[in-house]
């Protein structure tokens, strides 16, 4: 049986020299739904290719970049990322990562978004995850199992999109200095220091970046303090460590800056995510 036909599995495959997984086709098994587990060291990831199915990357620890003709996505935890049928892409470990990945038929996606795109994981999805890709590869569709999916199918169509998309820059350069703002956030170098290695001035720099991202350097680094802030919250980091890991003068800041994007304080967070 093709490796991710197999629920519970961990992804395993041939990787070439970086680690990054080799294309791996989804089997044509007459199901609407394929489902696995996996987890993936920082890093790793796997070469540009495409699925004839959608897949929905759901994150549960650690964080994932997805890159396609529409951009770069970012996905932390308690984030799903919905990549249509068809649509090349190249996936790429910010840090361990542990994912559900869920393989929808064409016609069973019809009611997904038309592009990619980061949804909210409920509570109520990230069971409904769970239990599919626990069930059998041959489960019976006329059955129990087979309505099981259809509500998973109905929640994935439900789900709001939010805007958690990190934009990363496509030239080399300046995806070196986004690079090393997502593995550390709280690097206070100046744009002037930033711009040196570059050859360049901090004005091309500033201007430069923002063409290719939207967002200015400032805004890049507060959003790569949130995405590393979701996934140290969700690994029930204490607050007074985040804050100091993520440079912010104190846990009173931090919970400010978590509130202001999300709504809700970092200890709110963990018990909606628990489903309280």
């Amino acid at each position: 049986m093709p490796l991710e036909a197999q629920p519970a599995a961990d992804l395993a495959g041939p990787r070439d020299a970086n680690g990054f997984l080799a294309d791996m086709p989804v089997p044509d098994r007459p199901r609407r739904v394929v489902a696995f587990k996996a987890e993936n060291s920082r890093g790793t990831g796997k070469t540009p290719h495409s699925h004839r199915r959608g897949q929905l990357l759901s994150v549960l620890s650690g964080s994932i970049a997805v890159s396609s003709g529409e951009g770069t996505y970012v996905v932390p935890p308690e984030r799903a990322l919905w990549i249509p049928p068809d649509v090349r892409h190249d996936t790429r470990h910010l840090s361990m990562t542990q994912l559900r990945t869920v393989y929808v038929e064409r016609n069973a996606a019809l009611a997904m978004p038309g592009r990619m795109a980061v949804v909210q994981v409920s509570p109520l999805l990230r069971c409904l995850i769970d239990a599919v890709t626990d069930l059998p590869p041959d489960y019976d569709e006329s059955a129990a199992d087979g309505r099981l999916v259809s509500v998973l199918l109905d929640q994935i169509a439900a789900s709001p999109v939010t805007p958690l998309h990190l934009p990363l820059p496509a030239s080399p350069a300046l995806r070196g200095v986004a690079d090393g703002l997502l593995a550390d956030p709280a690097d206070k170098r100046t744009l002037e220091a930033w711009a040196a290695p570059l050859n360049m001035s901090a004005r091309t720099l500033e201007r430069r970046f923002k063409a290719e991202t939207g967002l200015s350097l400032r805004a890049f680094r507060r959003q790569a303090k949130l995405f590393r802030a979701l996934e140290m919250v969700a690994a029930r980091e204490p607050v007074s460590r985040i804050s100091d890991t993520l440079g912010f003068e104190g846990p009173s800041a931090f919970i400010a800056m978590f509130r202001a994007a999300f709504g809700v304080t970092p200890g709110r967070y963990l018990s909606e995510r628990a489903g309280a």
